[in-house]
């Protein structure tokens, strides 16, 4: 434990009464400081605004991009195929075990961990190193995807 770790007690803490007196050490400007936009009420600005200025997010170049379709597209290790019952592979039985997402369209197979068991692969794209894997374990890949 560190001290920055440190917290009061659930409800041992009140919410300060702030414009309550002077005594109470939040009052006349309540905490906001003097003038300026946010000691007023209503004084606000959207989020990443600087007075004007060309905000940092709209000055800095953007780069890189994600994929849309990546969302439908998963990779598989070989190791994962040990947690399937039966010997056919597909993306309907990949599916069912909960493998991968119910809304994978495009299963890859790739070179991840041992696979001591013989599995038969149908419709799913294998890595090279997956596929020398797969059959030095006995199995063999049928139709693979484009």
């Amino acid at each position: 434990m560190r001290p920055n770790d440190l917290r009061a007690a659930s409800g041992a803490r009140r919410r300060l009464r702030v414009g309550r007196g002077i005594g109470s050490g939040a009052g006349k400007t309540c905490g906001r400081g003097h003038k300026g936009q946010k000691s007023r009420s209503g004084g606000f600005h959207k989020l990443g605004f600087e007075g004007g200025q060309m905000p940092l997010q709209r000055r800095v170049p953007k780069s890189g991009f994600h994929s849309r379709r990546s969302r439908f597209n998963h990779e598989l290790r070989l190791a994962d195929l040990a947690r399937l019952e039966g010997e056919l592979v597909t993306l309907e039985t990949l599916r069912a075990a909960g493998l991968v997402a119910r809304r994978a369209r495009r299963v890859k197979i790739i070179d991840g961990g041992d696979l001591q068991l013989p599995r038969v692969v149908r419709g799913l794209a294998v890595s090279a190193a997956a596929r020398v894997r797969l059959e030095a374990a006995g199995g063999r890949l049928e139709a693979p995807a484009e």
